[in-house]
């Protein structure tokens, strides 16, 4: 073979320095690309030998990466269709820079240069962030074929000339720089490798490891190992998103979800993508027990190419809402070097995106339908998801209407046409409004739950992140529809129904009690009323609006309405003038007497609601004992 030396062709400045500095983000992508390339270099092989092109044996396909530290290289090697030294000149010089010119400009402009580099075919002079000195040896499948060698400093100057290699396939030689001697480092590159090259269909092989056989049996019968060095493969058996779900079982799907986290509860269940038209996905995603925990769930997902690990952010890829679900979703129609803008703007991920959140809906719309008893025991866990869905994503909730779930304090589920059609009766106001009243805390709440309770009521539980916000989002939606929480006013006004109840108090009378529960409270933002309630109704009520209420806990979630945070809270408190208190209270001569029995009735609503704390609950304990 003729010597040659050259310059790879690039009008502007040069290249390298941008490979080496700004390309990728993070320098361990090297070593995915050159494996990926690899790879694809075995199954080109194969393809060629199933098309009869190549009539040559095949042999057991393995990708090998060994570590020199003596000589601080690293070495990628396959045993695919090798490459000609036509071949080199035309792949590794030409068609990864014949775009250079546009891709100098693009990356001017981009904000991220991993946004544009997959289209440009450099994944190859990824080597050049952490080597001095790239070099090729390679032989082609071709007959009569000689072996070609390359060789490139990280300037636009090459070399080719004969090479070394005896077999088909190629070495990729990395002579690593001093600034990334961590490469050179065997636990780090095996590091790399399970993260990227896990579920690549062609054995990646990195040294060997020690390994325990059976070796006969001792004097007295036991048996007996021997330690054996065997292949370090890093990639184990087939992906089963790969594999049809028709020849998987439940243990299956279980031990791949144990495999990706070991240390994670098993999941609720799993639902396998597999499309073709139009555009190409696989994979399953897992439904986790997640119960109320959002936050520490995110970035489960794993994004692969071709088997090949991207990224596990999949955020544009996945609908929001989803990002709580675990798994694997691979798809060739996303370039390995993917970025955000290439995300958002691509019309493949949207469709991905789209049909996702189809096959969720259709997923939990078979699971109730098929088994209500089964779904309504993992609404703990499942209703996370499709309220965050109802909330986000019009389109899931036209679907999720059939199958979102409202739970009551006794632990019945209903759909919302059922629940509707439960509370219709009795809890329609004078408006014709239907009154849905709920507790964040029923413990906390029993009280008013019972009073709710004896009137014929029913209360909802809402103890979700996101029941704010969902009941907002039930409240556009629903027709004629009011969610009020059960202690945001006195039952009577919650769901009015116009019924005037007389007052046993005079004018007068009313205008005194409201004087006396006004000189006993001493808390601020405290706003009196004197109110025509039930007789069996609680002798004082503490209650705080609705609306001023959700914002408030809408803010203490980062909501948006940091404004109504910063405000001080009010509170509403409803002394009852039918219940027998007020007239005892009245009937009493002494003004502290007045005052005590006044402060002690008020305490006790506090107490309802789980706000008598600190001194204020000590002095009601005081005043209980000296009272009894």
């Amino acid at each position: 073979m003729i010597q040659e030396k050259g310059s790879i062709s690039i009008h502007t400045e040069n290249i390298f320095p941008i490979i080496k500095k700004f390309l990728y983000s993070d320098h361990e992508i090297f070593l995915r690309e050159l494996v990926s390339n690899a790879v694809d270099a075995i199954q080109k092989a194969k393809r060629l030998a199933s098309l009869g092109q190549f009539n040559g044996e095949i042999g057991a396909p393995l990708v090998q990466v060994k570590v020199d530290k003596e000589a601080k290289t690293i070495t990628v090697s396959d045993n695919g269709i090798g490459m000609t030294a036509d071949e080199i000149k035309k792949y590794i010089n030409q068609i990864a820079f014949s775009g250079a010119e546009e891709f100098m400009e693009k990356f001017k402009e981009a904000k991220d240069a991993s946004e544009i580099i997959g289209r440009f075919g450099l994944g190859f002079y990824s080597a050049f962030m952490v080597a001095d000195r790239v070099e090729i040896q390679t032989l082609s499948y071709q007959p009569g074929a000689e072996p070609a060698q390359w060789t490139c400093d990280g300037s636009t100057e090459f070399e080719i000339s004969a090479g070394s290699r005896t077999t088909r396939g190629t070495d990729v030689i990395l002579y690593v720089n001093e600034e990334n001697k961590e490469f050179l480092e065997e636990g780090r590159i095996e590091s790399i490798l399970k993260k990227y090259a896990k579920f690549l269909p062609v054995p990646v092989q990195f040294g060997t490891k020690t390994e325990s056989e059976p070796d006969g049996e001792d004097a007295e019968g036991k048996p007996k190992y021997k330690e054996v060095e065997v292949p370090n493969i890093i990639n184990t058996g087939v992906p089963i998103w790969t594999i049809a779900p028709s020849e998987l079982k439940k243990e299956d799907y279980l031990n791949f979800y144990r495999e990706l986290y070991p240390f994670s509860e098993d999941p609720l269940f799993w639902i396998h993508l597999n499309v073709d038209y139009p555009f190409h996905l696989t994979g399953v995603l897992y439904f986790p027990k997640i119960k109320n925990d959002i936050e520490l769930q995110r970035n489960k997902i794993q994004l692969y190419s071709r088997q090949v690990f991207i990224t596990d952010e999949v955020k544009d890829i996945v609908p929001e809402f989803l990002m709580l679900l675990h798994g694997v979703i691979d798809s060739p129609d996303i370039p390995l070097n993917v970025s955000r803008s290439f995300l958002q703007s691509d019309s493949n991920v949207k469709k991905i995106n789209t049909y996702i959140t189809r096959k969720v809906a259709d997923k939990l719309a078979e699971l109730f339908k098929s088994d209500r008893k089964s779904y309504e025991e993992k609404w703990g866990d499942i209703g996370i998801f499709v309220k965050y869905g109802s909330i986000s994503d019009p389109k899931f909730w036209e679907r999720a209407k059939d199958f979102v779930l409202l739970e009551n304090t006794k632990k019945e589920y209903f759909t919302l046409s059922e629940y509707s059609e439960k509370v219709a009766p009795t809890q329609t106001d004078k408006d014709g409004n239907v009154v849905y009243l709920y507790t964040p805390n029923p413990e906390r709440q029993d009280g008013y739950i019972q009073a709710a309770n004896k009137k014929g009521y029913d209360v909802l539980l809402m103890n979700s992140p996101l029941d704010n916000h969902f009941i907002s989002h039930l409240e556009r939606d629903l027709e004629k529809t009011q969610i009020k929480r059960v202690d945001a006013d006195v039952l009577e006004k919650l769901i009015d129904k116009g019924e005037e109840v007389a007052s046993n108090l005079s004018e007068e009378q009313t205008k005194e009690i409201k004087d006396i529960y006004e000189k006993a409270i001493t808390q601020p933002g405290m706003e009196v009323s004197v109110e025509n309630l039930s007789p069996e109704a609680m002798p004082v009520t503490v209650t705080m609006d609705e609306f001023m209420r959700r914002m408030k806990d809408m803010a203490a979630l980062g909501g948006g309405m940091s404004f109504y945070g910063s405000m001080p809270d009010r509170y509403k408190v409803a002394v009852n003038a039918n219940h027998p208190l007020a007239t005892k209270i009245l009937s009493e001569t002494n003004d502290d007497t007045r005052k005590a029995l006044a402060q002690q009735a008020f305490d006790l609503a506090l107490l309802a609601q789980g706000m008598l704390t600190g001194a204020a609950l000590t002095s009601f304990v005081e005043r209980s004992m000296k009272m009894i």
